[in-house]
């Protein structure tokens, strides 16, 4: 069997997101200490509420980026994962996982299978999207009920 040397744990930094991190963390060092990379992808306000929103988002939306920053670095600390191998992107979660895995070469994303929370959301059905297509194995931890 191949070693991973490359592991992207794709999260949605509720405290179920801790799980997923558990088991990445743990094929990190079952594969000789392969590089761990973070990402959580904020799905912005216009993509979640379909656009139709007679108003300017661009506060809230700045808002829900700097809290989700400083939760990522936080989150990513607790793993020693340095600050250039932490990814915030804005997008649909599923696209932007297999956009970065492909640009950073990970040959493992480790995703929750389950989340409920928060309007930057891993549902179950971005794990689903995120194992179609993508450029490398996946494993979906699952989290929640």
């Amino acid at each position: 069997m191949n070693e991973y040397k490359h592991i992207l744990t794709a999260v949605d930094l509720t405290e179920e997101s801790h799980l997923v991190a558990q088991r990445a963390c743990a094929l990190q060092r079952a594969n000789a200490n392969a590089k761990l990379s973070c990402l959580h992808v904020i799905e912005p306000l216009s993509l979640a509420y379909g656009g139709d929103i007679p108003m300017d988002l661009s506060n809230i939306q700045e808002q829900i980026q700097e809290t989700a920053k400083l939760h990522l670095a936080e989150f990513a600390k607790t793993l020693n994962i340095q600050t250039q191998d932490q990814h915030l992107i804005f997008g649909r979660p599923e696209t932007e996982i297999h956009t970065l895995a492909n640009q950073i070469g990970a040959d493992l994303i480790v995703v929750g299978s389950h989340g409920r929370h928060g309007l930057a959301l891993l549902l179950g059905s971005t794990a689903n999207g995120v194992l179609h297509g993508a450029p490398c194995d996946v494993l979906a931890v699952r989290v929640g009920n």
